[in-house]
């Protein structure tokens, strides 16, 4: 034939080359001559593939693999590589070279007896085994062990080009014999894994490819032995890596022969992939996800019959979601029970990037469960409460989303019994967390009917005064506003407890924005109502709010948080409280006696006086305070102006002080009240101007003046006595402020001596009080110079031939020569012209 006669030709022009490189001392340069020549007449010449194949296999593979298995030059086991691949590229039966060719590879390739220095030629060795796999296909099965042998090394070189050729090659050895492969697929799986991670990430891509056809043809019980492996590279932060991932685990989910016993342990990694931040790596998952789901739809087509046919979308459905197809549904719930324990392990895992993957992946698979979750709420609500307080924000977020989706899908009936009976063992803020989700996620109709419960639930002290910690309450707040936000007029029937939960939120003594929050939240719970403002709101409760405070005011101490509760009721409600004042005035009696707390009742007493300072818009709105002035006065006022030892017992005293002077100041106490009351309190009144509160001194001496405006000219003898002698210290006093009130309050004492009939009895007292009254003249405050100067003025009318001798006794002497001149003018003229 024709090739055998081509054959015969090259045949007799390789023969010297062929005997020179046989000789056992022929040098370096000789062998690679005569390398060159074989490649000049076989490389080099248009020769068809039988005669190519005659060639190589009768005379050319065995000297060639010995120079490659053996040659100490280089570039003689190049060339003889490179006439190799090209003999086994163009030759028509390249499986005969196998018997001769694989074992000179593994010794080349496989310690300990042979290690190929170079690293091109190692990547060329493994190029060959490539070749032929591709070539030889099934051919290969009885040297499989071999080419086991080779890749198990070479999968660890050191040259990267190597072990990524080395991946290419496992995965020509999976397709070329599939029904030997898998014999022994497993030994490659231990090489490529300690390979998985290295620090090239075109090794990683290929590794990964490589262990999806390993698998794919080879024993899928490896599928356990790599499956960690591949979820860790989910995290890579190459996309092609992740990418890569994405097609294997796909791949598997649709052809692996024992897919059917992975479902559970793939699925998780593919719906990972949904959340991936490059767009085409989360479209890949989807198509996957479609086509999988699908796919078992055909499979189980009998199993599904009536669900495909009352398949209705659920009424009440995510916004801006689509629904997932029925078998990816059924694909989910039906694994959710193998998934779910350890999703929620790694939803707790130490690793921050685990939880954050964990958590959008229960979201997803919450999705395609719908109301299967309800058999799993116990495990999940047990991790929802504790993923809540994770530090990391989009852990809380995933974790919230997912919560919402129990809302949409699981009934209220199981859902908030769960979460409620939960609040009973201390509620932590992520139980909040958790049932405020559950509420924004459900359906208005679907909640109506656990309002009260709901309302009764979270106005318990269990639940809304546990603790005061910001935190905590910030998330009480959100539950109420999800509560208004979802239920709308609803609420009307639960308003009263909203009321007492945001009245307890605002009372915890916390941050201003948090009391502004509330506030709103309390205005958005007037407008569900068609109400104008929160005041209709407080118009509406409050005295039901104020029997709720005061259930227990008879044992409240300083640290009842009702006292802060009250505060609020009482101030936040501006003009209805005017409309509350019997409850008022009786908590204040019962918790203002002497005998209570000292701390707590000057609480009390600062809120009262805060609301006496703009009675009008508070207290008295409707009027009807004065008919309470009796009970504050006398069973109020009075007993706390005691003197009793101690700093809070000086407070309290100042407090009711301010009180006493609001009352007055307001004109709410009338003359006429004026008189019913200054017996009992004129001599604590007068006691008061020696306190250490210059506030006190400065109220008690503005009282006594206006007490003898009122009534002093019914004074007797010692009233009028006790009552100057203590005005006048006064006039010594440290603050500027209490001097001045005293002068005004002394000159009242004159003007009511005027008409009074004990006048001549107080003639001493007068001139007593004259001397002193000139030596203050010369107070270092102008101010009260003057106004001493006005009180002499008007003391003057009473004995003024007597004031005329004191001044001449001292006008010489005196600092202040000027007024004693101005008064002396001032009698002279009084007299003229009377």
């Amino acid at each position: 034939s024709m090739a055998a006669a081509g054959a015969a030709e090259v045949a007799q022009a390789l023969s010297r080359p062929l005997s020179c490189l046989q000789e056992p001392d022929c040098g370096r340069a000789a062998r690679l001559r005569a390398l060159e020549a074989i490649r000049a007449e076989v490389q080099e010449r248009p020769l068809s593939g039988a005669v190519v194949q005659e060639v190589f296999g009768a005379q050319l593979v065995r000297p060639l693999a010995r120079c490659l298995a053996g040659d100490a030059a280089e570039r003689c086991r190049e060339l003889a590589l490179q006439l190799l691949c090209h003999g086994l590229s163009h030759g028509d039966r390249p499986g005969e070279a196998l018997p001769v060719l694989l074992p000179a590879l593994a010794q080349r390739l496989c310690p300990p007896q042979g290690f190929e220095p170079s690293e091109e030629l190692r990547l060329g060795l493994v190029q060959l085994l490539s070749l032929l796999l591709r070539r030889c296909g099934a051919s290969v099965a009885p040297y499989l062990t071999d080419v086991i042998r080779v890749l198990q090394a070479t999968l660890l070189d050191h040259y990267a080009e190597v072990r990524r050729e080395s991946c290419r090659c496992a995965v020509a050895c999976a397709q070329a014999m599939p029904e030997h492969f898998h014999m022994q697929s497993e030994s490659l799986i231990k090489p490529l894994m300690q390979t998985i991670s290295h620090q090239h990430y075109r090794v990683r891509v290929d590794v990964i490819q490589a262990t999806g056809a390993v698998i794919q043809f080879g024993n899928g019980k490896s599928v356990d032995d790599v499956l960690s492996h591949l979820a860790q590279r989910l995290f890579d932060e190459i996309p092609k890596v992740r990418h890569a991932v994405t097609t294997v685990i796909g791949e598997w989910l649709l052809h692996l022969r024992d897919r059917y016993s992975y479902f559970h342990k793939l699925i998780p990694l593919l719906l990972g992939s949904f959340t991936d931040e490059i767009p085409e790596n989360t479209k890949l998952a989807w198509t996957y996800w479609e086509k999988i789901g699908l796919q078992w739809e055909k499979e189980n087509e009998d199993d599904l019959k009536d669900k495909m046919d009352f398949s209705v979308s659920p009424s009440h459905y995510p916004k801006g979601v689509t629904r997932p197809g029925l078998g990816c549904r059924e694909l989910v719930s039906r694994n959710l029970s193998k998934i779910l324990p350890g999703l929620c392990h790694d939803i707790t895992d130490w690793v921050e990037s685990t939880r954050i993957k964990a958590s959008q992946l229960l979201y997803t698979l919450l999705l395609h469960a719908e109301d299967h979750i309800t058999q799993h709420m116990e495990l999940l609500l047990r991790t929802l409460y504790q993923a809540c307080l994770d530090e990391e924000s989009d852990v809380v977020k995933n974790c919230v989303k997912a919560a919402e989706l129990i809302g949409t899908f699981v009934s209220p009936k199981v859902s908030l019994r769960l979460i409620t009976s939960a609040f009973g063992k201390t509620p932590k803020p992520s139980c909040i967390m958790v049932l405020t989700a559950v509420i924004r996620g459900s359906p208005k109709e679907i909640l109506q009917p656990h309002l009260t419960d709901l309302g009764n639930t979270l106005s318990q002290a269990g639940v809304c005064q546990r603790s005061e910690e910001v935190f905590y309450m910030e998330q009480l707040l959100c539950c109420v506003q999800a509560l208004i936000d979802v239920c709308q007029e609803d609420c009307k029937e639960i308003s009263l407890q909203l009321m007492k939960v945001l009245v307890t939120i605002m009372a915890i003594p916390c941050s201003q924005h948090l009391k502004e929050k509330v506030e709103e939240t309390m205005s958005s719970l007037a407008e569900v109502q068609q109400l104008d403002s929160f005041l209709y709101l407080y118009k509406e409760h409050i005295i039901q709010l104020m029997e709720w405070v005061s259930v227990s005011c008879d044992c409240w101490t300083c640290y009842s948080p009702e006292i802060l509760q009250l505060d609020v009721i009482a101030t936040h409600s501006g003009p209805v409280i005017g409309e509350a004042l019997n409850n008022f005035i009786l908590i204040l009696k019962t918790c203002l006696q002497p005998n209570k707390d000292p701390q707590m009742r000057l609480k009390l007493f600062t809120v009262l006086s805060q609301l006496l300072q703009k009675a009008s818009e508070t207290v008295n709105s409707q009027g009807l305070f004065p008919s309470y002035l009796e009970t504050v006065i006398k069973d109020i006022l009075a007993p706390n102006l005691q003197w009793h030892a101690g700093r809070t017992a000086a407070a309290i005293r100042t407090t009711a002080v301010s009180c006493l002077w609001a009352l007055i100041h307001c004109e709410m106490l009338s003359p006429k009240e004026i008189l019913k009351v200054k017996d009992g309190l004129m001599p604590q009144i007068i006691a008061t101007m020696d306190e250490d509160s210059k506030i006190a001194r400065l109220m008690a001496c503005r009282i006594v003046g206006v007490f003898l405006k009122v009534c002093g000219r019914q004074f007797d003898e010692d009233k009028f006595t006790n009552t100057y002698t203590e005005v006048l210290k006064r006039l010594d006093d440290a603050s500027c402020d209490v001097r001045l009130a005293a002068a005004h309050t002394l000159t009242n004492w004159f003007k009511c001596l005027k008409d009074s009939d004990v006048k001549s009895a107080m003639e001493s007292h007068i001139e007593f009080l004259y001397q002193e009254l000139l030596i203050h003249l010369d107070d270092p405050d102008q101010n009260i110079q003057n106004a001493v100067l006005e009180v002499l003025k008007e003391g003057s009318v009473l004995y003024p031939e007597l004031l005329m001798r004191e001044i001449e006794g001292v006008v010489h002497k005196h600092r202040m020569p000027v007024y004693c001149n101005q008064l002396l003018h001032h009698i002279q003229s009084a007299k003229g012209s009377a």
